[in-house]
């Protein structure tokens, strides 16, 4: 698993004069001790006090070297110089002995440490304290000129090293500064180059339409935006594998074998199901062990592989999969790189799924137009038309019959006005069933009301219209009119085939749902045999009703069995929905995206 990576505190550097303060204690020390052992002024305590300076002398740099503490030399170390050499000359307790020039190495020290106003405050110390032994008169102490001689040094020499020390610090802090804003610097320009480069990358993938296209942009787009050097995108595994079925399948890849590509992967157990459930980058070392990942065989080499998830939403399209021969070179930043990708190529996909849909749609309904075309001239061809000609050829034969019997051709004038009459009512009703104005103006139950009157007048059809009150009033005109030729496909269907007395329609409406039903009690079929000989028969009526109803999100169903009727129930949401969610359905689920 990708974890949270925090950052440690990093230890503050020290300044050249820090280490010249902690590494310069030694040298001053060592000559101290030699100079009071060879003058005879080191006595016994003097000698203890000065070990242990020796000691705290030899403490300071190597807890330093060690990482402590991880701030900057605290005030501790100076106060123990400072102590200890006040310490040493009390015991000297003479202003000509050598060891008083232990307040000297203090003072230096605290100024190399602490700047101008350390040494201001170690020299005053140290001439309070020279002089409080002169004032005391203990241990031969020096009349008073010699110790505010001394004290006069000690305050110049701190002066002198405290402002050698600032100096040096403020340059330092300088430098740091000017380091600290090329960083920043730096890491402005990175980012603003990373988001030139996302912006980039979704330009590219969306750019097209075409589901395949994508697929390979985005290998493409992912190598090149975590590739480290010239080659490194050829050490690269990477693939997508999109949802199918429960499975994953290989839409796209790159250093895996074409045999590989044709593998289904199973998810059950292996990181590829933990990174879809998830929704999150999921990484592993041992990519062999895992029960769906080891058929791959070209991660053998891999000693890390990255699955980052490929989601719109609570739409699971996939994974992305990525392999390389180093542990270590998936880093944070990468992984934020792929997962940027991951959400443009989720982005990019949908485009495409619905540029596809909307292509299928259309040439549905291109196709519903020509069989609606082809289903009008079949109309004319054997209605109107054969009676135009009938028409014709019975009123040849009237006029020949005037000169010889005039009682005849009145009759037949008579027959020939009935059939130009029914001709009419079915031109008339062809015209109704291609645009029913009253659907626009009264609504689905007025035309379906309309449809039956028509069906019984011209074909002695009984049609009965069951209808709720405003059963249709809330879905929209342009809905109404595919329900309407759902509608008129069906009683269609029940009077030509069904020899029914009666064709019952109903409308009612079942919570946020609009029913519509339409049964008649004729002979019935059945149905399996008859969709499974729809092509041989050359009729389309229920594959057009079938494909207007996807058209209005709806379900249609048909019950029917010989000698028992049928009935075609059409459930269709009231309000009209772009699309079906996972959400409005439930639990997530994979989502089938690949094409055909």
């Amino acid at each position: 698993m990708i974890g949270t990576v925090h950052a440690q505190p990093a230890q503050a550097p020290l300044v050249p004069v820090e280490w010249i303060g902690l590494l310069g204690r030694w040298p001053p020390l060592v000559a101290l001790v030699f100079v009071a052992g060879a003058t005879g002024r080191l006595s016994s305590p003097a000698g203890w006090v000065l070990s242990v300076w020796c000691a705290v002398a030899l403490a300071l740099p190597a807890l330093r070297l060690l990482g402590i503490p991880k701030t900057r030399p605290s005030s501790a170390g100076s106060l123990a110089d400072l102590g200890l050499a006040l310490a040493v000359m009390h015991l000297s307790g003479d202003a000509r002995s050598p060891l008083v020039g232990g307040v000297v190495i203090a003072v230096m020290q605290v100024g190399l440490s602490h700047g101008m106003r350390g040494a201001t405050w170690g020299s005053m110390a140290a001439g309070v304290f020279a002089g409080s032994l002169a004032a005391l008169g203990s241990h031969d102490a020096p009349s008073w000129p010699g110790p505010v001689v001394y004290a006069c040094v000690v305050m110049a020499a701190a002066l002198v090293v405290g402002g050698f020390s600032n100096r040096v610090r403020r340059q330092a802090l300088d430098l740091a500064d000017r380091q600290v804003l090329d960083k920043s610097r730096r890491w402005t320009g990175e980012r603003r180059q990373r988001g030139r480069n996302a912006y980039r990358l979704a330009a590219e993938l969306n750019s097209t339409l075409d589901f395949d296209q994508v697929t390979e942009l985005a290998m493409d787009l992912s190598g090149r935006s975590i590739a480290e050097g010239a080659g490194e995108e050829e050490r690269l595994t990477r693939a997508l594998l999109l949802v199918r079925d429960g499975h994953l399948t290989v839409a796209s890849a790159r250093r895996i074998s074409q045999a590989e590509q044709r593998e289904t992967l199973a998810t059950e157990g292996s990181l590829l199901a933990e990174v879809l459930s998830a929704g999150e980058p999921r990484l592993s070392h041992e990519p062999m062990n895992d029960p769906a990942l080891h058929r791959l065989h070209s991660l053998r080499s891999a000693r890390a592989v990255l699955c980052v998830p490929v989601s719109s939403g609570l739409v699971q399209y996939g994974v992305m999969l990525f392999a390389h021969p180093h542990e270590e070179f998936f880093t944070a930043e990468k992984v934020d790189t792929l997962q940027a990708i991951s959400q443009q190529t989720a982005i990019a996909l949908q485009n495409a799924v619905l540029y596809r849909n909307l292509a299928q749609e259309k040439q549905r309904f291109t196709e519903i137009q020509e069989e609606a075309r082809k289903k009008l001239a079949r109309d004319l061809h054997d209605g109107p038309t054969q009676a135009l000609a009938t028409i014709a050829m019975r009123i040849n034969f009237a006029r020949r019959l005037l000169d010889k019997d005039r009682g005849a051709a009145i009759e037949e004038l008579g027959k020939v006005e009935d059939l130009a009459r029914r001709t009419t009512k079915d031109v008339r009703h062809m015209l109704f069933t291609l645009r029913p104005l009253i659907l626009e103006s009264q609504g689905l139950v007025a035309a379906l009301q309309q449809l039956g009157e028509k069906v019984g007048d011209t074909h002695q059809q009984k049609v009965i219209l069951e209808a709720e009150l405003n059963a249709a009033d809330e879905i929209e005109l342009p809905r109404q009119a595919v329900i309407f030729y759902i509608a008129e496909e069906a009683i269609n269907n029940a009077r030509k085939h069904a020899r029914a007395e009666h064709i019952w329609v109903r409308l009612a409406t079942r919570g946020d749902l609009f029913v519509l039903e339409v049964q008649d009690d004729g002979v019935g079929f059945n149905v399996g045999a008859v969709d499974a000989s729809y092509v041989q028969r050359g009729s389309l009526g229920m594959v057009s009703m079938r494909e207007r109803t996807q058209m209005i999100n709806g379900h249609l169903r048909v019950e029917s069995a010989e000698g028992k009727g049928t009935r075609i129930t059409l459930t269709v949401p009231i309000r009209e929905r772009t699309g079906q969610t996972e959400a409005e359905e439930g639990a997530p689920k994979p989502v089938d995206t690949t094409p055909g």
